[in-house]
């Protein structure tokens, strides 16, 4: 399925200050809209995926699956800076007809979700009966769920938190390091900092996996091989895969929108900005995740009114959420359910 564009021709205001003349926002929709409006499922992604759900969610998104175009009315838009068909630093600068490259104004998550408010609208979605969102998800979720309570119906947060922590900060800051000592990323062109872009994906896959999925998946079978290690050539594909795919430029911006994150900003603090949520949520963590820690879905559970907590194990920490379909379809069944029928909710940990 071909990505779909909203083109918004007016001046787009951003958080800290700057705006885009003009905005485009690639999307995929999947199934569609009732005539009650009421079966509209909005899925926000995660921090390099894109719009097509159904392609990197697959087993829990399409046919036949929990998440099921003949149900229900999809929807999964591209994030603000990242380059699957939404206005990014590689797009063109009406001021200088150059692409931007670090030109590219500094936007939030909350400039994500005002974004997503626009397209809404143009798709004529009045409410949202469904909001999910795991990881960098997870957080314009939230946002969407506290700057428009009333719209957002259900809520399903996993893997995600109120606040970027300072752990996940450093993460991010240590990529953009790599970025930056890669001397081509200051050079604008479509593949500046492409091996900074590579190194830093090799850090940020240590924090989306973790000690026990490396010995698992990575272990030698030759106990005599003192070079060419299965890890290290595992770092460096999956380091290529995402240059291929993806931008230095993007990723950079993206991991400050990230670490922008801060439910309570200028809301007098985290309390009282998660008690502005009204719909009937679900948290769910990982308990092997080193870079979300179950701590944080907690904290969420606990000062969001009408909650539900959930956990799971999974060999894949924080990349659990996008592997262990099964786990997660079980676990978010029995939570719908409950809601239909009106019960309590009771499922809280399953393991692998």
């Amino acid at each position: 399925m071909d990505t779909q564009v909203f083109r918004h021709t007016a001046t787009f205001e951003l958080e800290l200050g700057k705006a885009l003349n003009g905005l485009e926002i690639g999307y995929h929709t999947y199934g569609r809209l009732n005539e009650q409006k009421s079966n509209v499922v909005w899925i926000c992604h995660a921090l390099t995926a894109n719009s097509d759900v159904a392609d990197w969610w697959n087993g829990f998104v399409g046919k036949g699956y929990l998440i099921d175009p003949e149900h229900y009315f999809i929807v999964c838009a591209n994030v603000l800076g990242s380059p699957y068909g939404t206005s990014n630093p590689l797009s063109i600068n009406p001021n200088t007809s150059q692409p931007y490259y670090l030109d590219f104004p500094q936007y939030t998550i909350r400039d994500i979700v005002n974004a997503h408010y626009l397209l809404a609208e143009y798709l004529g979605i009045e409410n949202i009966g469904l909001l999910i969102g795991g990881s960098l998800g997870g957080q314009q979720a939230l946002e969407w769920s506290i700057m428009q309570p009333e719209r957002i119906k259900k809520l399903i947060l996993i893997a995600t938190n109120a606040q970027h922590s300072p752990w996940g900060i450093a993460f991010n800051e240590s990529q953009r390091l790599a970025i930056s000592a890669d001397p081509t990323f200051y050079q604008n062109t479509p593949e500046g900092g492409c091996n900074g872009l590579k190194a830093a994906r090799s850090m940020a896959l240590l924090s989306y996996r973790g000690y026990a999925a490396y010995n698992k998946t990575q272990a030698e079978n030759d106990d005599e091989i003192m070079d060419n290690y299965r890890a290290s050539s595992y770092q460096s594909y999956q380091g290529e895969k995402l240059v291929n795919r993806f931008n230095a430029y993007s990723y950079w911006y993206l991991t400050k929108a990230m670490d922008s994150h801060h439910a309570g900003r200028n809301r007098s603090g985290l309390e009282k900005a998660l008690a502005l949520v009204k719909s009937q949520t679900l948290v769910i963590g990982i308990t092997s995740d080193i870079l979300f820690p179950p701590i944080e879905q907690q904290f969420l559970h606990q000062h969001i009114a009408n909650s539900a907590y959930a956990e799971f194990d999974s060999l894949y920490g924080h990349d659990g959420f996008l592997i262990e379909t099964g786990i997660l379809t079980k676990i978010i069944f029995s939570f719908l359910t409950s809601q239909e029928k009106g019960k309590a909710f009771s499922l809280q940990t399953t393991t692998t």
